[in-house]
C-alpha cells in the first residue's frame, strides 16, 4: 500500500464577506478534493491539543501521527534540525525573523518576503556585528532564520514568553517584547540588530526599489533539544517529506524521513505546486509514504488576502491533489489524505484552534459520501477525530 498525506498549510478558514459569506475553500474551484470527498471519508480533526498554541509546528507533528503534548519541545529546534544543527543539552534554539517595523508597530512580519540571498548577507553581518561567542546565527530561507544560544540556565531561557510576529501585524511591538525568564538576553539582541540593520546596503537597495527593509530581528519560538521516535518504528513505513520550509523538513529529518528538495519550491504563493506533486509520485515508486506540505494558503491567511488564498487553494487542488489522484487511480493500491494543519482565517490573520476538515480516499477506505470538501461539509458528516495521531493511525491502518 502507498500512502500520501497532502497538507495545505492554514487552508481552513471562516466565512468571508467578499466571498458571499463563504470560506476561501468553499468559494474555490476544487474538483479533485470534492471528488475525494464524494468517494472517500471526510470529517473534522482536532490537530491542536487543548492548552497548546496553534502553530504549524504542533499541527504538522499531529498530522505526522505524533502527540504534540508528549513530543513537542519548541518550534526552533525542529527548524534547526533541517539545517543540520543538533542541539547540546546546554543550548536553546530560537526563531529569528527579519521584520519591518514602522511607528513602533509590526508592519511586515516577513520584511517584504525578503530574498534568501539578501537575508543571508544580513544574517552574516548580524553575527559579525554582535560578536558574542555564546550566540550563533544561522541563515535559513527568506525571512525565517535561527539563533542558537549556549547558556547555563536553559530552563530560564525556555520560560521566556515570546510571540510570533505574524500574530501581531499592525500592533505595537512594545506590548509583545520577550518577557520573563532570561528575556534581557533576547531584548538586547533585538535592540542591537536595529543599529546594525538600519543603514545596511541591502536595506538601502530594497528601499530604493520600493520594497520593505529588514530593520529588526524578532526572536520567538524557543526550544531545547527535541526527542522524536522514528516514523518507521511507529508506523512501519519508510518515506519522504516535501516542503519549502525548514520547520516541516526538520521534523522529517528528526523522524527519519528523506527530505526531498524541489526546484522552485519557495513557501509562497508562486511555489512549484506541480513539481512537489511530481516529486511525490516519483518518491512513491521506491517508498511507501510521502508527506507533501504547501505553505502558500497560510501565507495568504496571514496577509489577510482572501483572493490570493482562494487562488492558492485552487492551484493546490489542481496541481498537487490532481496529480496524486491520477497516480492513485493508476496504481489502485494507494491512499490519499488531505488535511490542513490548522486554520488561518484571512479575517483574523492568525492561527486558530478550531478543528480542520480532512478527507481520506483510496483502497480500503469506506466512503461516507459527502458532496464536497469544505469546513461546513466536513462538519455535516458528524465524523470527528480527537487528535491528529488518531486520524493518522486510522489512515495508515490496513
Amino acid at each position: 500500500m502507498k500512502f500520501a498525506i497532502l497538507v495545505p498549510d492554514g487552508m481552513a478558514d471562516e466565512p468571508v464577506k467578499q466571498l458571499g459569506d463563504k470560506t476561501p475553500l468553499e468559494a474555490a474551484k476544487t474538483d479533485n478534493m470534492d471528488y475525494l470527498a464524494q468517494h472517500g471519508l471526510s470529517g473534522l480533526v482536532q490537530t491542536i491539543p487543548d492548552g497548546m498554541a496553534s502553530g504549524s509546528d504542533v499541527g504538522n507533528l499531529a498530522l505526522l501521527g505524533y502527540d504534540p503534548t508528549k513530543n513537542f519541545s519548541g518550534r526552533a529546534p525542529l527548524e534547526a534540525a533541517n539545517l543540520g544543527i543538533m542541539l547540546a543539552d546546554d543550548e536553546v534554539a530560537l526563531r529569528c525573523n527579519l521584520v519591518n517595523i514602522r511607528d513602533g508597530k509590526m508592519f511586515d512580519y516577513s520584511a517584504g518576503h525578503i530574498t534568501t540571498e539578501e537575508a543571508k548577507t544580513l544574517i552574516e553581518d548580524l553575527q559579525r556585528g554582535i560578536a558574542a561567542p555564546e550566540v550563533r546565527f544561522y541563515a535559513g530561507k527568506s525571512y525565517r532564520h535561527l539563533i542558537v544560544i549556549k547558556t547555563l540556565s536553559v530552563e530560564s531561557l525556555l520560560r521566556v514568553k515570546t510571540t510570533p510576529p505574524h500574530d501581531i501585524v499592525n500592533q505595537s511591538i512594545s506590548k509583545y517584547f520577550p518577557s520573563g525568564g532570561q528575556n534581557q538576553i533576547l531584548l538586547n539582541l533585538m535592540q542591537r540588530s536595529q543599529a546594525i540593520l538600519k543603514d545596511h546596503p541591502v536595506n538601502k537597495m530594497r528601499l530604493d526599489a520600493g520594497l520593505n527593509p529588514a530593520d529588526m530581528i524578532w526572536i520567538w519560538g524557543q526550544g531545547g533539544r527535541p526527542h522524536l521516535p522514528a516514523f518507521k518504528s511507529r508506523y512501519g513505513l519508510s518515506g519522504s517529506v516535501i516542503s519549502a520550509v525548514d520547520l516541516v523538513n526538520g521534523i522529517g529529518r528528526l523522524v527519519g524521513l528523506q527530505v526531498l528538495s524541489v526546484p522552485g519550491a519557495n513557501g509562497y504563493y508562486d511555489t512549484n505546486y506541480k513539481g512537489k506533486a511530481d516529486y511525490a509520485v516519483q518518491s512513491l515508486k521506491t517508498n511507501d509514504f510521502v508527506y507533501v506540505h504547501v505553505e502558500a494558503p497560510d501565507e495568504a491567511g496571514h496577509n489577510g488576502d482572501w483572493k490570493a488564498k482562494k487562488e492558492c487553494i485552487e492551484r493546490f487542488d489542481k496541481d498537487v491533489v490532481g496529480t496524486l489522484l491520477d497516480y492513485a487511480r493508476k496504481v489502485k493500491t494507494a491512499r490519499i489524505l488531505v488535511a490542513p494543519d490548522h486554520p488561518t482565517p484571512v479575517g483574523k490573520r492568525v492561527h486558530t484552534k478550531d478543528p480542520v476538515p480532512f478527507v481520506m480516499y483510496g483502497q480500503g477506505i469506506t466512503p461516507n459520501a459527502a458532496k464536497s470538501y469544505s469546513e461546513s461539509a466536513a462538519a455535516k458528516t458528524k465524523v470527528k477525530f480527537s487528535s491528529g495521531e488518531e486520524l493518522i493511525r486510522s489512515f495508515l491502518k490496513t
